[in-house]
């Protein structure tokens, strides 16, 4: 199985990325596990991170065989390079860089690049993106997400990052989210992993919830 079909299945079965940001090497396999422990199967370490590559060495070394671990922030395409050469599966950005897109791609990542605008969305997936990340979600909202829903193919996946809580995802969901980044209302620096792993729940079952509406 590729990297990509490992992703796409992972997205499938739980289409909510941990945005790590801030971790540390030393704190990612504990708190990888509570993820993976809670439902998650995609976990981000970004790339303004303390020694990101070895974070996500060490992460896809505890979880990689459940999830799919890869990096966010990523601005440069020798950094995908980097991170696919210690496990990294996905690549994600807070920009549309077609340098980085085409990159991903032709190490045989999956690519999430950050998108603002329709254009951005249309030429972010002529370069191969896998899916688009909506962000700044707070700034896009739910009913400009639904407006780009009805123009961009049917099989497109919609993702937005920014600001998400179990209670805002209902209202993006019905605007046509496929899923969702999910950065500091998850995570922040020196969280235990205990306390991770329930605030991961709480997103879990916000999810589960929206799919029985």
């Amino acid at each position: 199985m590729s990297d990509t079909d490992r992703f796409d299945r992972h997205f499938a079965a739980m289409p909510l990325i941990a945005v790590l940001r801030g971790i540390t090497p030393d704190e990612v396999e504990g708190i990888g596990r509570g993820l993976v422990a809670a439902g998650f199967r995609i976990l981000e370490v970004t790339m303004n991170s303390p020694e990101p590559l070895e974070g996500i060495r060490r992460l896809a070394a505890a979880v990689g065989h459940e999830a799919s671990v890869g990096a966010g922030t990523v601005l440069d395409p020798a950094e995908v390079v980097q991170v696919a050469a210690v496990g990294g599966r996905f690549i994600v950005s807070p920009n549309m860089n077609t340098d980085v897109i085409r990159a991903t791609r032709a190490a045989g990542l999956s690519s999430a690049p950050g998108v603002a605008t329709p254009s951005e969305g249309f030429t972010a997936l002529a370069a191969g993106a896998n899916l688009l990340k909506v962000f700044p979600a707070e700034q896009v909202g739910p009913a400009v997400l639904k407006a780009w829903h009805a123009v961009f193919p049917r099989d497109v996946r919609l993702v937005p990052v920014g600001s998400i809580m179990p209670d805002s995802m209902p209202a993006f969901v019905a605007a046509g989210a496929a899923g969702f980044g999910l950065g500091s209302a998850l995570y922040k620096p020196g969280m235990t992993a205990d306390a991770v792993q329930a605030m991961a729940a709480s997103f879990v079952q916000a999810w589960r919830a929206t799919r029985k509406r």
